[in-house]
C-alpha cells in the first residue's frame, strides 16, 4: 500500500521527556546525571524546532507531580533548572526564541521564580520559536485555572455565561496564545499521557517512542515529524472529505 506524505511539519509540538532516570541507571550513575544529559536533546530539539519551521515547543519539565520525588533528585532537578537558566537564555535569545514559563510558578523559593520571569521579559519578543516550559504543571490543574478565571469573569459581570465557549476557554488556559497542539512525543518507551495537556491534545496526533531522552536528537525528531506528515487529520470529517479539500 502506498503512503501519502503530506507536504507539512507541525505547528506546536509537545514533549513529555522521559527516561533521563534510566539513561543513567544503565551507566550505573545517579538519577541527576541523567537529568544533566537531558540538556543537550533539550538543545537538539530547539534547534531541530527552528531548522523546521515549527512555530511552538512545549517541554513538560517538572510536573505537580513531581515533588512525590526523594527530596535530593527534586533540589538536583531544581538546582540543575537555575543553572540552564543561567547558561541557556543567553543562546535562546540570539536564536530568536521567545521563552515562557507554564505553570503554577507560586510553588517555587523567590530566586527561582524572578530568574523564570526575567528571562521570559528578557526574550518577549522574540519571534523565531515560542518555548514553552511546563514547571510544576499539571493538565487539570490547567483545566481548573482556567475554569476559575472564566468564573471570575462572570462574577464580575464582565462576561455572560452563555458566552464560554470553546475558544473563549481556551483562551484562559495556559497555552491560549499558542498554536493548537498537533504533535505530543513521549520518549522512555511509556505510552501514557501523564496529565500534560489534557486540553490541548484533543486533536493532536500521538508518536511514542522507545528512545531515552538523553538519546534523543534531530534524527530522532525528524523521525517523528516524518510521522506526523503521513497522518491523515480528519477531524471529524471522511478520508474522502479531506482528500476533496486537499484537492481545491
Amino acid at each position: 500500500m502506498t503512503t501519502t506524505t503530506h507536504n507539512y511539519v507541525p505547528r506546536h509540538i509537545g514533549i513529555v521527556m522521559d527516561g533521563n532516570g534510566r539513561w543513567a541507571k544503565a551507566r550505573h550513575r545517579p538519577r541527576s546525571f541523567g537529568h544533566n544529559a537531558g540538556r543537550k536533546a533539550v538543545r537538539e530539539v530547539v534547534e531541530g524546532c527552528i531548522r523546521h519551521g515549527v512555530e511552538a515547543l512545549t517541554l513538560f519539565a517538572f510536573s505537580s507531580e513531581n515533588w512525590q520525588r526523594p527530596p535530593d533528585e527534586v533540589g538536583a532537578l531544581l538546582d540543575l533548572f537555575m543553572r540552564a537558566l543561567d547558561k541557556e537564555v543567553d543562546e535562546l535569545h540570539e536564536n530568536n526564541v521567545r521563552l515562557r514559563f507554564i505553570g503554577d510558578l507560586s510553588a517555587f523559593d523567590n530566586t527561582l521564580h524572578k530568574r523564570m520571569l526575567d528571562a521570559a521579559k528578557r526574550t518577549a519578543e522574540n519571534t523565531k520559536l515560542q518555548l514553552n516550559i511546563a514547571v510544576n504543571y499539571g493538565g487539570r490543574w490547567d483545566i481548573v485555572q482556567a475554569a476559575r478565571k472564566a468564573a471570575m469573569a462572570v462574577a464580575r459581570g464582565d462576561l455572560a455565561v452563555e458566552a464560554i465557549d470553546e475558544a473563549a476557554f481556551d483562551r484562559w488556559t495556559s497555552l491560549g496564545e499558542a498554536p493548537p497542539l498537533d504533535l505530543f512525543i513521549r520518549t522512555g518507551g511509556d505510552h501514557r499521557i501523564s496529565n500534560f495537556l489534557l486540553w490541548q491534545l484533543a486533536y493532536a496526533e500521538l508518536y511514542f517512542t522507545e528512545t531515552l531522552w538523553p538519546d534523543f536528537n534531530q534524527a530522532s525528531l525528524q523521525l517523528a515529524i516524518n510521522d506526523f506528515a503521513r497522518r491523515e487529520r480528519r477531524f471529524g470529517r471522511t478520508g474522502d472529505q479531506v482528500a476533496q479539500a486537499a484537492a481545491r
